[in-house]
């Protein structure tokens, strides 16, 4: 495999992260503060069960940081890049919204009621 070939897979696997709805909003969710796992459930709408297996990948994948605060944890956002890079998407998704919308080689996964 060239270098080319794997920093294209290596970004691929990144965008992964962000591709989950669950993920996504959880990492929309941290955007403005750190959050334990309870202040996630209650801001996203998802179970605990989901939020908690969610940010083990995100924490795995280096997107969340985990920080023991007293008898709580907290969760924020590895890097002000991921803040931007969400607030970059924002921004174009205003701008493409439409096509985004009609397009039907990317459908979205439909979601449960409990996340």
């Amino acid at each position: 495999m060239t270098a080319k070939a794997t920093a294209v897979d290596l970004q691929a696997k990144l965008f992964r992260g962000f591709s989950d709805p669950s993920r996504l909003s959880i990492l929309e969710a941290l955007r403005d503060r750190p959050l334990t796992v309870s202040e996630i459930v209650e801001a996203t709408g998802l179970s605990q069960s989901n939020v908690s297996n969610h940010l083990g990948c995100l924490r795995d994948c280096g997107l969340v940081v985990a920080e023991q605060e007293g008898r709580y944890v907290t969760y924020h956002l590895s890097d002000d890049r991921v803040a931007e890079l969400l607030a970059l998407a924002e921004s174009l998704l205003a701008d493409v919204a439409r096509g985004v919308y009609e397009c039907t080689r990317y459908n979205l996964p439909r979601r449960s009621k409990h996340g």
